[in-house]
């Protein structure tokens, strides 16, 4: 009910969205110890598409049946981007597009959900303080909430603003406690639900709806909502927002799920996620739900009490079932300033991912910058666009770092038939006449520069060695010019046309200077394209070698004969 306040609808619809999908995972999904649902980022940015897509009028005081009329609205537009999602879900699996979990990685996505608490926090102000504030939405909506809460402070009403400390003062120790003392509890303290019943009694004796005009959920409709299909018209309005929500989905449920499969030793089908959240958002949107996912506060809080497997979910729509059947009008005295407060204390362990910064510095420094140009793209501009932006710096960063990497000069250790790089060890030894090379990244339009400057500094060849960075072996630690260079390709996971090409050129140049080239470990897919490319016709078959030390003995063998 909370997270359905966070999207812009009635109550009564967070209890939806907590069984149909929950159901609908159960069956198909492979992350035994996930639980999905309402999720707090997708929520807030269901919400802000949904404000966009359906204000409220300008004057704001709207008749009951106006304000029926703007939920229903509401309600179809999130259930039209739940449908959208998921078919776009269903699309990716169709195309086994689950490989595209490799490019979230952790800083990204950890960086991603702190800085939606953030968002999540602020947007939650107004609920707290009891100012009736619109929504912002778009860049820099998490700024233009705070102005918009400052500038209307002195209006907040002391009575929600108490609820809420109140409310703030119960949740947040005993979160602390149950995290503290988890290995001593039986079961986590329900601190939730606790406040949410002492609330609701305290609001029904003392009728602080009507004396203090505090905020209530109301009634909640009892049963289940009639299946309905989405108006289809909508979908190319929200298409925008559909796509940045599917990859959220996925991002959050297969990095979470991957966390706990790694612990709990057991693997996961990414392509099958794909599948199970495509179903399970297509089908609850029919029963009038929002877009939903695995959820980080729930799926700690399920392992917490001693969850295994997907049937742990049937528990939680047992309790749901009931209250939607039976339970649902004991909450209609709830202050909505209490659902506010529970989407806050949820997000505690979404804040405290940012104690982990120290470490990830220590690290890898590149990581970090990830996690913090990430975190300031989303808490400036949106969570949709961050999520992007966190992913195309993640990928550069990569694309940089192979532009960075440097060709190893090899060695052969004394007493052993191992080839190690020279700048390891002095007692590594160099035979004169032959360089050993190592270029431990991909061959592709990006790197072929830094690969043709490595070879012309350790070869000799041409005027670019005078210019290219130093590396390691310095040609002038072996008094005779090269005659034999044996290149291990064993790093080149892959190499393009242009990559290729490159190697083509390399041959021919060492092969009018006098200089004998052999490839040792390349793969088939790599030596495939370097054959397509024409390397063939530069040099023979048994230049072509299946490891280092095979090569580097022909190599020797090949110098003892020209002596």
């Amino acid at each position: 009910m909370a997270f359905a306040l966070l999207t812009s609808v009635p109550p009564v619809f967070g209890l939806y969205t907590s069984f149909f999908p929950v159901l609908i995972y159960t069956l198909l999904g492979t992350g035994r110890h996930l639980s999905t649902g309402t999720f707090a980022v997708l929520s807030l940015m269901t919400g802000s598409a949904v404000e966009r897509l359906v204000p409220e009028p300008p004057e704001g005081n709207l008749s009951g049946i106006e304000r029926e009329q703007l939920d229903a609205q509401r309600v179809g537009a999130a259930a039209a981007m739940a449908f959208g999602s998921g078919a776009l879900m269903l699309g990716m699996f169709a195309l086994q597009l689950g490989v595209l979990a490799t490019f979230l990685s952790e800083p990204v996505v950890k960086a991603l959900t702190s800085g939606a608490a953030l968002h999540v926090l602020v947007s939650q102000l107004p609920s707290l303080l009891g100012l009736p504030l619109p929504r912002q939405i778009g860049c820099f909506a998490l700024f233009k909430t705070l102005a918009a809460v400052l500038t209307a402070l002195p209006r907040s009403s002391p009575a929600e603003l108490t609820v809420s400390a109140l409310s703030l003062a119960l949740l947040v120790p005993v979160k602390e406690l149950n995290v503290r003392f988890r290995d001593r509890l039986p079961t986590p303290i329900p601190g939730e639900i606790v406040m949410v019943l002492l609330a609701s009694v305290l609001c029904f004796t003392s009728s602080l709806d009507t004396r203090y005009n505090i905020q209530i959920v109301g009634l909640l409709p009892g049963g289940f909502p009639q299946p309905l299909l989405p108006n289809l018209a909508e979908l190319p309005r929200i298409l925008a927002d559909s796509l940045p929500m599917a990859l959220v989905t996925f991002a959050v449920s297969a990095s979470l799920a991957s966390i706990y499969a790694d612990k709990y030793s057991y693997t996961i089908d990414s392509n099958q996620e794909l599948f199970a959240h495509g179903v399970s958002n297509l089908i609850s949107s029919l029963f009038s739900c929002f877009p939903n996912s695995a959820t980080l506060a729930t799926t700690s809080l399920l392992v917490d009490a001693g969850g295994n497997t997907q049937l742990a979910g049937l528990f939680s729509c047992m309790v749901v079932l009931s209250v939607l059947l039976w339970l649902g009008p004991f909450f209609y005295y709830l202050p909505k300033a209490v659902l506010a407060c529970i989407n806050i204390s949820s997000m505690r362990q979404m804040f405290f991912q940012m104690r982990e910064l120290p470490q990830l510095w220590r690290i890898s420094r590149v990581d970090f910058a990830v996690w913090m140009v990430t975190w300031v793209a989303v808490v400036t501009l949106s969570v949709d666009l961050g999520l992007a932006v966190g992913v195309v710096f993640s990928m550069m960063t990569v694309v940089c770092r192979t532009q960075r990497v440097q060709g190893l000069a090899l060695g052969l250790a004394e007493g052993t038939e191992l080839y190690r790089p020279l700048r390891e060890s002095h007692k590594l030894l160099q035979v004169p006449g032959l360089c050993i090379l190592s270029y431990p990244t991909p061959l592709y339009f990006g790197t072929r520069g830094q690969f043709r400057r490595i070879l012309e500094w350790h070869l000799g060849l041409g005027e670019g060695g005078k210019e290219a960075p130093k590396t390691d072996g310095p040609p002038d630690a072996v008094a005779e010019p090269v005659r034999v260079v044996v290149l291990d390709c064993s790093g080149v996971t892959f190499a393009d046309a242009a990559g290729a090409r490159e190697v083509v050129q390399l041959a021919s140049r060492c092969r009018d200077a006098g200089i004998h080239l052999l490839l040792a470990q390349c793969n088939a897919s790599v030596l495939g394209t370097l054959t397509q490319a024409g390397l063939l016709d530069r040099v023979t078959p048994e230049q072509l070698f299946v490891s280092v030390q095979d090569a580097a003995a022909y190599a020797l063998e090949r110098l003892v004969r020209r002596q």
